[in-house]
């Protein structure tokens, strides 16, 4: 694995490796979906601060969900969680974050897709990451909003109001994320 990354790496570009495969494919896979989510927030007009919460909040759905697989917890933290996530959730040409202040603003999925060129791969993601946390019993309410606007026909706000309305508890309790 070194080898490979030494291989790869020089003066403009640094490679690190990684050999956790589950944890490094669970955070490509679901930081599509919490990047619709953050692109919703602003949508709406939530505001930096919303979209700072919704990322950390979305970044340790990913890890609950990631280490249930048997991923270790600390890829999540590094460049394939963590890295990747922020720059997806807030960078310009992030078609996820496009598709989510669309759908923020008012849009439908129709709609927004039709406009596009491109994939978002957080549209079909969402089903999948849905699936599998139900099957495995791990809690993901961002996730879960974003896929009753995406599939269930609820609205954007409807679904940032629900996130809301969540009982309150420490940011840790019941969980190692």
């Amino acid at each position: 694995m070194q080898a490979g990354g030494s291989d790869l790496s020089y003066q403009n570009f640094r490679v690190y490796t990684n050999d956790d495969v589950v944890g490094t494919e669970l955070g490509g896979a679901v930081k599509n979906v919490i990047a619709l989510a953050a692109g919703i927030v602003g949508g709406l007009g939530l505001g930096a601060n919303s979209i700072a919460a919704l990322i950390t909040r979305g970044l340790a759905e990913m890890a609950r969900l990631a280490t249930a697989e048997g991923a270790r917890p600390e890829t999540l933290m590094g460049l394939a969680g963590l890295g990747d996530l922020v720059l997806t959730c807030t960078g310009e040409l992030s078609r996820n974050r496009h598709v989510g202040q669309e759908l923020g603003r008012g849009r439908s999925l129709e709609e927004v897709l039709a406009g596009m060129n491109e994939v978002a791969e957080g549209v079909i993601t969402t089903r999948a990451v849905n699936q599998l946390a139900t099957r495995r019993g791990v809690d993901i309410p961002i996730t879960s909003g974003v896929h009753a606007v995406l599939y269930e026909g609820m609205r954007a706000r409807e679904a940032a109001k629900c996130l809301m309305a969540r009982p309150l508890r420490g940011e840790f309790e019941g969980s190692r994320f």
